[in-house]
């Protein structure tokens, strides 16, 4: 049984901004997928919920050449899946987005709830590390706009205040060389996080982006071992040293999913499976 809560639904974002304000504790509804488990369960005892997919603005995936992409708060997964402009210019999203639980769950979870509960195996938190892309908080103070890389600061936790919501993610526009790809490795398709997942991409100036889900308390950008990619040829066997490297940059730990020798080796794998893919595209 579900315990008692009271619940508001805005239809503007100054509703629900000030509903944050005079109820503290609130909880931001969206997908709830996560959310409902808290609740049927008794995990949390929580008095009100708000429920932001009636703010229109939330709503919309929008493209702008020359600027790039937003993802409104309220936007599901399987819209993400959906949308052309994601398979065309940001495709490791889009190749996430459909490695993220099943259909129906898509249909309900949404990208930044999946960024908001901030879980070291968060499908998505990868490929936007690797197109740099913004979370977007209003709050009482206005709006401020946050490096995705700044935005988590520990396993289930994030940046984000009480009386803030995140209302979107942008990503800076691509050229049309650039490529990316997604890679998970997980114990069973769909229905569980990762055990590892690698976004890797090249820009049309061949820098090198590689971050990765489950292997670290937040999902990271490999920023050093970019670096030192930055010096070396895209070849495979550029490919067989990365698939070597991947361990002295990340630190999994070992839990129910998997082991922490296991996250290492499996790391590595996924990283070279990627960048052979986006070499076999020719972008050497």
């Amino acid at each position: 049984m579900l315990s008692k809560f009271d619940y508001f639904k805005p239809q503007t974002l100054d509703e629900a901004l000030a509903y944050l304000e005079s109820n503290p504790g609130t909880r931001i509804f969206a997908g709830g997928t996560d959310l409902m488990i808290v609740l049927r369960r008794n995990m949390e005892m929580i008095e009100h919920i708000l429920d932001i997919k009636g703010i229109p603005e939330l709503k919309h995936i929008s493209y702008e050449a020359g600027k790039g992409l937003f993802i409104g708060a309220a936007v599901t997964v399987n819209e993400v899946c959906f949308s052309d402009i994601i398979r065309e210019k940001y495709p490791a999203l889009g190749q996430a987005a459909d490695t993220v639980a099943s259909y129906q769950l898509r249909n309900r979870a949404t990208l930044v709830g999946n960024i908001c509960n901030a879980s070291p195996g968060a499908d998505l938190s990868s490929p936007l590390l690797v197109y740099n892309a913004k979370v977007h908080i209003a709050g009482p103070d206005g709006e401020r706009i946050v490096d995705i890389d700044k935005f988590f600061t520990g396993v289930k936790k994030t940046i984000l205040q009480s009386n803030e919501i995140v209302t979107g993610v942008s990503l800076p526009d691509v050229e049309p060389e650039d490529k990316s790809v997604y890679n998970k490795q997980a114990r069973i398709k769909g229905h569980d996080l990762g055990i590892a997942g690698v976004s890797v991409r090249i820009t049309s100036n061949k820098e090198v982006y590689i971050a990765m889900s489950a292997v670290a308390p937040t999902p990271i950008r490999l920023t050093k071992l970019e670096e030192a990619l930055a010096t070396k040829d895209l070849t495979p066997e550029t490919a067989n040293w990365l698939s070597k490297e991947v361990r002295n940059h990340i630190r999994p730990i070992s839990d129910v999913r998997s082991s922490a020798e296991y996250r290492l080796h499996i790391s590595g794998i996924l990283a070279k499976k990627g960048l052979l893919q986006l070499i076999e595209k020719g972008v050497n």
